[in-house]
């Protein structure tokens, strides 16, 4: 009886020696970690709604209208260093530059040292800047410009919309839906396509009016062309419509520049994205260098991932030049049968130095026009309440 009582005792007392989850109630001031955590898992439950329903409200049009804008401030703020880089790029002023240094008995850049040589393209590339305004007016700082813009403004929409979006169609399709280097290499490389088919004919257009000062006599009268429609007319009269798409494999080249300046300021933003969050989660104060880094780190990410691309990949931008000038023998035929025969027969007749044409006043151009139109493109798309990532 005496065990039984006590069996009989025991069992209702053993539920209260079970201690609670908790000591204190959350009111005053504990909470209990094990509820927490439930707490946080039944609202991870009910994010991916949460996400889906961000993701369908998202507009890919965002993309095309900053990518424009961002274009179209870039290429107005820039356009005398344009015009500058592709007269340097073309035959007619590469012999106008060697008629000058053989007169002045300063020997080819190829058998100049290297300093020697990036100091004469230097020089060169400021006496070209200095007589444009002298020689034409100020207004040719700016010539071919409206079809430039032409070019700029569905270009830089049509590039952007294309990554901006293309990242989510490929991060979905093929990394389940994570952001990767692989995500930005395929939207990059699948954006520049689009974009240089589309609109290689305006930057054809484009050059031809820039150069056209070959042909140009005493204010400018003997011009080829009277306008960009006018260019248009002869070159299909002249060439055919596959005219309007000269330079086009190596505009398919340059793909490889765009391409690596997108995968450069991808991971760029992303180191600037993981050093915010170092920062946050160290909760110091954060410091002058790194308020300074916050405000221009995607600006430098975006100027410096230009530089990079443009250093490695510029003689493409001098053979895409030269095909879409057209330049004739001394039989009266095309000179450069195509891509790969334009890079033998500059190189074979004109040296190395001559694929890096116009570099200085390119990377002059190029770098500012990066930063400012990649800080355009991420403002506008704020602005508008889109997001640049997946």
């Amino acid at each position: 009886m005496v065990a039984s009582t006590s069996s009989l005792g025991a069992s209702p007392k053993a539920p209260t020696t079970i201690p609670p989850p908790f000591t204190q109630s959350v009111e005053l001031g504990q909470v209990d970690p094990q509820r927490a955590q439930d707490g946080a898992s039944r609202h991870a439950v009910t994010l991916p709604p949460a996400s889906a329903g961000a993701i369908q409200e998202r507009r890919p049009w965002a993309h095309f209208v900053a990518g424009g804008l961002g274009g179209m401030t870039s290429a107005v703020l820039t356009s005398p260093l344009d015009v500058l880089k592709t007269r340097l790029q073309s035959t007619f002023y590469q012999e106008q530059l060697a008629a000058a240094r053989t007169a002045k008995g300063i020997l080819p850049p190829s058998q100049l040292s290297v300093p020697r040589a990036a100091w004469l393209h230097i020089s060169e590339t400021g006496q070209i800047l200095g007589q444009i305004p002298k020689v034409e007016g100020w207004r040719a700082l700016f010539k071919g410009l409206g079809p430039n813009l032409v070019g700029v403004v569905p270009a830089r929409a049509i590039n952007f919309w294309a990554y901006g979006n293309g990242k989510r169609v490929y991060s979905n399709l093929f990394f389940d839906g994570r952001e990767t280097a692989g995500v930005h290499l395929l939207s990059a490389a699948t954006a520049g396509i689009m974009t240089g088919t589309a609109t290689n004919p305006i930057w054809l257009v484009k050059t031809r009016l820039q150069l056209d000062k070959q042909t140009a006599g005493v204010e400018g009268k003997g011009r080829q062309y009277a306008n960009a429609f006018d260019c248009v007319r002869q070159t299909v009269r002249t060439e055919g419509v596959r005219g309007l798409y000269r330079g086009l494999s190596a505009s398919y080249l340059g793909v490889s520049e765009s391409t690596l300046q997108w995968v450069l300021y991808e991971r760029a933003k992303r180191s600037l994205s993981l050093r915010a969050l170092d920062l946050e989660r160290s909760g110091r104060t954060p410091t002058f260098w790194d308020r300074t880094v916050e405000w221009t780190g995607k600006l430098t990410a975006a100027g410096g991932a230009k530089f990079c691309a443009a250093l490695i990949t510029y003689p493409h931008e001098v053979v895409r030049t030269r095909l879409r000038q057209a330049p004739h023998d001394a039989a009266g035929n095309v000179k450069y049968k195509g891509l790969m025969n334009c890079f033998l027969t500059v190189f074979r007749e004109e040296g190395m130095p001559a694929l890096y044409g116009g570099l200085v006043p390119h990377m002059l151009r190029v770098v500012p026009s990066a930063a400012i139109m990649f800080g355009v493109y991420e403002g506008v798309l704020k602005g508008l309440g889109e997001s640049d990532g997946v």
